[in-house]
């Protein structure tokens, strides 16, 4: 990619002008990896136009992630990173580009470790989540385009589509519609292969995702009332977490928790996961795809979530402003695509066949 590419610049402006809405004097920390300098520096640029007056670029890699988890002390992964919180709490908006050189750098870290020092460092995230403007977004690299099953230039054009093919005003007001249906449904009732399950929604409150946090974005989610789901689900694709695979997961609900789960690859690790504490083996996030740019998986969840004719399901920690009430260590999306032969009911309602909507 020629690094006077219009597409970074398009993607760049997105992200600030759009996403955050950056505004003169703010602060702005960017967090990235080396690989991403073209779409950092457009970032930047833009940023000192708009007049921030702080702006922190951070870079970062697997390879630190590993060594840290690797060489780490007991001691080590239970302290708090207090100058981090501090950091963060500065800040007024925040950046992450994930442009990955190898998409299994953490797939020989131990599981237990990661789980132990997310439960240590969650109020950080919890902080940038519910007090900073913040997105997430992607640049191409090739070993994205590896895992995706296509070259660097098909899977760039692939990107810039789902991110700037998208008139993102219009996706918003498309999806209002949508979440007001959401927040006046009580009942989500979902069947495809593999999949009968009905899940509780009432009094949660729906979110409209048109690209404010995520980009791509285009989805409209909620909460599931925590003791309101029952029947099961396996999930189309391989769900992905800390750089590992899992695959044909099928979970099995009652009274909104999992108590069965079951997987081709990966089970052990699975169980591991959902035992991490109470919360992980309840769902906190019911998410309906709806960005019809993006029209296969890709092995990321930024872009596989957002299918247009999928849904996915969040293991773990649920959104506060959806109403949620569920608390975990984890965030997990695994994606059910019903474009073939699946269907959505809202009491009792058929609202989506085959990935299409039908409201």
């Amino acid at each position: 990619m020629a690094l006077s590419d219009p597409r970074i610049k398009k993607q760049a402006k997105i992200l600030v002008d759009y996403s955050l809405k950056v505004k003169q004097g703010e602060k702005v920390v960017v967090i990235s990896e080396f690989t991403a300098k073209p779409l950092v520096l457009e970032i930047y640029k833009l940023l000192v136009t708009r007049g921030a007056n702080e702006i922190k670029l951070q870079f970062s890699d697997n390879e630190f992630t590993e060594a840290f988890y690797k060489l780490a002390t007991d001691l080590q992964l239970k302290h708090f990173p207090q100058t981090e919180m501090n950091e963060t709490k500065a800040m007024d908006c925040y950046i992450r580009i994930g442009s990955p050189t190898n998409t299994r750098g953490l797939s020989g870290v131990d599981t237990d470790k990661v789980s132990q020092r997310a439960k240590v460092t969650r109020p950080i995230l919890n902080w940038r989540v519910d007090k900073t403007r913040w997105v997430v977004t992607k640049f191409p690299t090739d070993a994205q385009a590896q895992e995706a099953d296509m070259s660097l230039s098909e899977y760039e054009d692939f990107v810039f589509k789902a991110i700037n093919g998208v008139d993102w005003q219009n996706k918003f007001a498309e999806q209002e519609k949508l979440r007001k249906r959401v927040d006046a449904t009580r009942e989500v009732h979902i069947v495809g292969e593999g999949c009968d399950l009905r899940l509780g929604i009432a009094g949660r409150t729906a979110e409209n995702a048109g690209g404010k946090y995520n980009m791509p974005d285009g989805e409209v989610f909620t909460s599931v009332v925590e003791r309101k789901a029952n029947g099961y689900i396996t999930f189309s694709y391989p769900a992905l977490y800390l750089c590992r695979e899992y695959s044909d997961v099928r979970l099995e609900f009652k009274d909104g928790k999992v108590i069965k789960a079951t997987a081709s690859k990966g089970e052990k690790d699975l169980q591991k996961i959902l035992n991490c504490d109470p919360g992980a083996r309840r769902i906190g996030e019911l998410g309906l795809g709806n960005n019809y740019n993006i029209t296969r998986f890709t092995k990321d969840i930024l872009f596989d979530e957002k299918i247009g004719g999928s849904i996915h399901l969040a293991l773990g920690r649920g959104y506060k402003e959806t109403k949620s009430l569920n608390e975990s260590a984890i965030h997990w999306d695994m994606i059910k695509d019903l474009r073939r032969g699946g269907e959505i009911w809202f009491d009792n309602k058929l609202v989506q066949k085959n990935g299409k909507w039908l409201i």
